[in-house]
């Protein structure tokens, strides 16, 4: 890293290597501009506030970036600490520059209930400007980091927090750009924040054996040269070092002591050509035994963020474990530049394929972040995206997809395309069927099964990995539970209307918007939304609806004179059936409207209604749909003789009866008999009663009875 500068001549004698004349005299003009602007802000430091922007240039300028991103560094601040507005930016320094400025800077008119909340809802506001110009997250990267370098005048609190902040987001960020040496600074920085003892010891560790370290690093430097230039490729050999928050990383993450740590040697080879980093590879491989299972290519499949290099691991001299990588001099300045590396020279352009997969990553957040409930549930989903330790899968057609370690078939599914996700109904791996929670590994075909009406299920929301996938997830269901709460509100609420000898038809589009405007909400499904989630009442928004009618409500024995609601088995999430009585079709049921749940269906006789069951403001009248869909879980209790195999005997009569069986548990009464409690899915009562007869005829049961509340 170069001496800071710490005037804006020394910057912008630095510009003169790469920038033309009238574009340095931009940046000079915004230098001045903030300046004038922070004239009396000091830092924590006690130095001239101007200095933070000059030196977040400067740390962009190492890297490049054109004089639009340099200018919004010496500006980033003005909006957010003085009174200069965004209008101003852009009559002085254009539109592009007060865009950039503004992505940059957060959300200082807003007061927020939680510091978590704010830094969602400012990372959202981020997100949404890096998908107009990436260049926001660069210049916002160079503010993180000279931050990190000078917050030792910050408080230990404070410190820790921004440290873990900085982890949490914006190291990952700079990852995920293949801005490789800036996220490895920040990591180095945050660490020594956030554990300076651990650092400092482990520091004072590497010292002591840095002298042994020296003598084999020469000696395998040496042979690697020697054999590299006998066959006549030129490449520069380095010697890598590990940083001290990478060894207390893994001595945390692998539980490997320091000396394991410390055995390990690393190099760097960097060629001139990709044909020679393969001829390299066979050189290193015929000097040194390679290490079974530690090779990696990732020049033919390059990582989800553009690293370019062939990994291998040696058994060196006296089995000293040699790591190597092998590149070339352009994967060597992506790998450390990332996307900033491409930047001076395609600015603008969409044409490399450094700034497609970011273009194709800042798309998937904004998917997310459409997606997302709030703030706080898109920095969760992205979090999960932001650590892509990554596997590779192929699709039918040998294209490539990039998921995290731990994907199942479901986030492979959304990662094709959101409407593969949300119809898919099973999977082959590798040409076998499989289920859709299988976790998925690197170099498996996957081809996902699709069906015109399938759903997705809340049950995925356990095993998907992806944030794209549980977005995705998370907003059908909601849109589905939004669908359904309506549908069964108005079915409710023309029940109600019945009942006070009116109907929904009657009901005029005048009501219905006096009605919304006195509840303050946006339309009448929002009405008919909270009556199907039980957080109205179905009976007081009718007489809202009829002033003139004076009918008191009937008792649900009284109601034979209107239509009772059939329940066709495939309501979905706003309907549910009681655990405590578990009915069936067939039996008499009663709806309980239970807030922020929908519908629960009882049994007519379960004691939990029992005291409830004729109010028309707590319980509803249902009777079973003719056309009725799915399997229905009651329990039964059976007493038997103790015997072996009566649990396979009970399964097999379940079995022959066409049921499912969902739990059986088995307790001992006594040395005789036992108690088995069956769990068991059918079609209707006819069905239970065929089970119970194919049960019956096991010589060793004494009784069956169902279990009701």
């Amino acid at each position: 890293m170069n001496a800071a500068v710490e005037t804006i001549d020394g910057l912008c004698s630095r510009l003169t290597r790469y920038l033309e004349d009238d574009e340095i005299r931009q940046v000079r003009r915004a230098y001045l501009y903030s300046e004038q602007a922070h004239d009396g802000q000091k830092r924590r430091s006690g130095d001239p506030y101007i200095i933070h922007p000059l030196q977040v240039a400067e740390i962009l300028s190492d890297m490049r970036m054109d004089h639009q991103s340099l200018m919004a560094a010496m500006l980033h601040d003005v909006i957010e600490d003085t009174g200069i507005a965004k209008d101003a930016l852009q009559s002085q320094f254009g539109e592009a520059v007060a865009e950039l400025v503004d992505g940059v800077s957060k959300l200082t008119h807003i007061s927020f209930e939680t510091r978590a909340e704010a830094q969602a809802e400012n990372f959202q506001k981020m997100t949404l400007a890096m998908a107009r110009d990436i260049r926001v997250i660069i210049v916002k990267l160079a503010d993180r980091l000279h931050n990190m370098r000078t917050i030792g005048s910050l408080n230990p609190e404070k410190r820790r927090r921004i440290a873990k902040e900085t982890l949490d987001i914006y190291s990952p960020i700079a990852n995920r750009l293949g801005m490789y040496e800036l996220r490895s600074e920040l990591h180095e920085l945050a660490y020594r924040a956030m554990y300076p003892m651990r650092i400092e010891r482990i520091e004072r560790a590497v010292q002591n054996v840095a002298g042994n370290r020296k003598k084999i690093v020469a000696e395998i430097l040496e042979s690697l040269e020697g054999a590299l230039d006998k066959s006549g490729i030129k490449a520069r050999v380095e010697g890598r070092e590990k940083a001290a928050n990478s060894i207390y990383r893994k001595m945390r993450d692998q539980r490997k002591s320091f000396s394991d740590i410390m055995d390990v040697y690393a190099f760097r080879i960097v060629t001139d050509s990709v044909d020679d980093c393969y001829r390299t590879l066979g050189i290193v491989h015929n000097l040194y035994k390679p290490r079974p299972g530690r090779f990696k290519d990732y020049i033919a499949i390059p990582k989800a963020n553009g690293y370019q290099s062939l990994h291998t691991t040696l058994f060196g001299m006296h089995g000293v474990p040699i790591e190597i990588q092998i590149r070339t001099s352009e994967m060597d300045a992506m790998a450390s530049g990332g996307i900033a590396a491409h930047w001076l020279y395609k600015a603008g352009s969409d044409d490399t394929a450094a700034v497609q997969r970011t273009n194709r990553w800042v798309k998937g957040l904004l998917e997310i972040q459409q997606r997302a409930g709030n703030s706080l549930e898109f920095i969760e989903n992205v979090k999960i995206d932001l650590f892509p330790d990554d596997i590779y899968i192929f699709t039918p057609k040998g294209k490539i997809m990039e998921l995290p370690t731990g994907a199942t078939a479901v986030d492979f599914a959304y990662a094709v395309h959101t409407d593969v996700g949300n119809r898919c109904v099973a999977c082959r791996i590798d040409k076998a069927l499989a289920p859709l929670s299988t976790v998925l590994q690197s170099g498996q075909t996957v081809e996902i099964v699709t069906a015109k009406h399938a759903k997705p299920n809340l049950a995925w929301l356990s095993f998907v990995v992806t944030g794209k996938a549980r977005s995705a997830i998370r907003h059908f269901l909601k849109n589905q539970q939004r669908s359904e709460s309506v549908s069964l509100g108005q079915r409710l609420l023309s029940r109600a209307l019945a009942n006070l000898g009116s109907s929904f038809e009657q009901v005029t589009e005048e009501q219905k918007l006096n009605l919304v405007s006195e509840a303050e909400l946006t339309e009448f499904d929002d009405i008919l939304e909270d009556i199907g989630l039980g957080n109205r009442v179905a009976y007081s928004v009718a007489r809202r609806l009829t002033p003139d009618a004076d009918a008191e409500p009937a008792k649900l024995s009284q109601s034979g004179d209107t239509r009772p609601l059939a329940i066709k088995g495939s309501e979905g999430l706003l309907t549910s059936y009681a655990k405590c009585c578990r009915p069936i079709p067939g039996d008499p049921i009663v709806g309980h409207i239970s807030k922020g749940r929908g519908m629960v269906i009882h049994h007519e006789t379960c004691h939990n209604v029992s005291e409830i069951r004729d109010n028309p403001e707590k319980c509803v009248f249902l009777t079973w749909d003719d056309d009725l869909n799915g399997e229905f879980y009651t329990a039964l209790k059976i007493l038997v003789e103790a015997e072996t195999g009566i649990i396979a005997n009970i399964a097999s009569a379940v079995s022959e009866a066409d049921a499912a069986i969902d739990r059986i548990n088995r307790e001992e009464r006594d040395a005789k008999t036992s108690v088995i409690v069956l769990e068991v899915g059918v079609r209707d009562r006819q069905h239970l009663a065929n089970v119970v007869r194919q049960i019956r005829r096991i010589k060793s049961v004494m009784k069956i009875s169902r279990i009701r509340a």
